[in-house]
């Protein structure tokens, strides 16, 4: 089996040849993830374990999800409305997983917990929910540029302002400060941490910001809540999403937790069976309540696993969570500033990295685009992260970075030798340059003449087919 070189001080003294303490807490993964071990083919030969650097955008899920999975499987039925045994068993866990996933945000007893199908689908629920008044909406939504999609385009659809963060996170609280001053904001979006850099944004100080010029807040808590506690009742946060491909769950479920009030007198996000008290053939009567938005038969499975899931991330030590984390975090943003030609990216120059950041690090390499790098890193050496744009382009093209960069992210799965295997990577590339001729195939970069197989169960083509190419002609 192949087996990559690390660079001799990435975690070790010069002098003793010994790990740097600071690191030691993440040689081993904290928990276990299903397909830690799986094996990458290299496409000069050879295997290497698969070093999963790509969690901000969908995280494996964790072992004991898997088995609970397996678990409940066999009761998998409809729910609601249904008398048999299975069907009773699996209403109790679809209903009880709202229970859990409250708690986990430090939810109200009266708010809503609604199951939609990732957070982008939550966040556009909730444009739909906006307060109307005589046919018009009673107030603009508020946002700053440095938004993923999902909580950017819901609200070009209703009044909305946007504001461009300043260079430090102080100037930038003020600027939303000046602009919640001039009136007529209904609500406050922001992201609980940025999914480009993974610098978090104070949301117990945005929300009391927005509640004193009478304002609601939403927080886009995607990569927030895979990485921090959450407490929506002591931070006093009207609404907020997650996904549960990002907190380690299978099949995409994704949440919106939040005040009933807008909520129940907002219009249905679908229409159908479930979401009524009558229907007739030319009207309706909807009912209220988290069934209001919860058209046709729900993601049970996807439910019950997130809900499983929040009660593994929530069991977790929390100051061996964060050691975890900040360790492989700083030993890979160290490592690579100590590289000629990489740059790490942040948004806020007032960023504490020991404590304002969670496990996502963003970079670019002098002298070669984004993809081509990440090509690489995954052909020559088994390192799977993100590049590109990632649904940020306004942030990204304020960046200086229109052409995007590479994004390595991680989690409670991680452990040091994947930071250690990236570095090694770019080193190498830096060093000898690339190791293999590489294309361009639908938009994205591959190896030429790949003669690498999928498994037998896979279509053996290329991973890149159907890729959105996220440029503008």
């Amino acid at each position: 089996m192949t087996t990559a070189t690390f660079p001799a001080n990435a975690a070790t003294s010069s002098a003793t040849g010994l790990l740097d303490p600071r690191f030691t807490v993440a040689q081993r993964p904290l928990s276990a993830v299903t397909g830690a071990e799986i094996q990458a083919p290299l496409i000069q030969g050879g295997h290497v374990r698969y070093a999963n650097l790509d969690y901000g955008a969908s995280a494996p899920a964790l072992s004991v999800v898997s088995a609970y999975l397996n678990e409940i499987l066999p009761y998998y039925a409809s729910v609601h409305r249904g008398a048999g045994y299975a069907s009773q068993i699996s209403t109790s866990v679809y209903e009880n997983a709202r229970d859990i996933v409250r708690g986990f945000v430090g939810g109200r007893s009266d708010d809503s917990v609604i199951f939609t199908r990732n957070t982008t689908d939550s966040l556009n629920l909730l444009a739909g929910c906006l307060p109307v008044a005589d046919g018009r909406h009673t107030g603009e939504v508020l946002y700053l540029d440095i938004e993923h999609h999902a909580n950017l385009l819901p609200w070009q659809g209703v009044p909305h302002r946007s504001v461009v963060a300043a260079p430090t996170l102080t100037a930038t609280l003020e600027n939303l400060r000046s602009e919640l001053q001039q009136g007529d904001i209904s609500l406050l979006a922001v992201t609980g941490a940025s999914n480009v850099t993974g610098e978090i944004l104070p949301i117990r100080e945005l929300a009391a910001l927005a509640h004193e010029h009478g304002a609601r807040i939403v927080v886009d808590a995607a990569q927030l809540a895979p990485h921090r506690r959450i407490d929506i009742a002591a931070d006093d946060v009207d609404y907020l999403a997650f996904s549960g491909h990002k907190l380690y769950a299978p099949f995409g479920s994704g949440v919106l937790v939040g005040r009933p009030d807008w909520l129940d007198a907002g219009t249905p996000h679908l229409a159908g069976g479930g979401a009524v008290r009558e229907a007739r053939l030319d009207s309706v009567s909807w009912t209220t309540g988290p069934a209001r938005h919860e058209g046709g038969s729900p993601n049970v499975l996807g439910a019950a696993t997130l809900a499983r899931a929040t009660q593994v991330i929530g069991a977790l030590d929390q100051d061996l969570w964060h050691a975890h984390e900040t360790a492989i975090r700083s030993f890979l943003v160290e490592g690579l500033r100590k590289i000629d030609g990489v740059t790490v990216h942040q948004i806020f120059s007032d960023t504490d990295h020991a404590t304002d950041t969670i496990g996502v690090v963003n970079f670019s390499v002098a002298g070669y685009d984004a993809g081509l790098v990440a090509a690489y890193l995954s052909a020559e050496h088994g390192v799977g992260l993100r590049d590109g744009r990632f649904c940020a382009h306004p942030l990204l093209k304020r960046l200086g970075l229109p052409s995007g960069s590479l994004r390595a992210s991680f989690g409670v799965g991680s452990r040091l030798e994947d930071a250690q295997r990236l570095l090694a990577g770019i080193e190498e590339l830096r060093r000898t340059g690339l190791g293999w001729d590489y294309v361009v195939d639908s938009g994205r970069w591959v190896p030429a003449n790949d003669t690498r197989s999928y498994p037998d169960w896979a279509p053996n083509t290329p991973g890149t087919a159907g890729a959105a190419p996220c440029t503008e002609d």
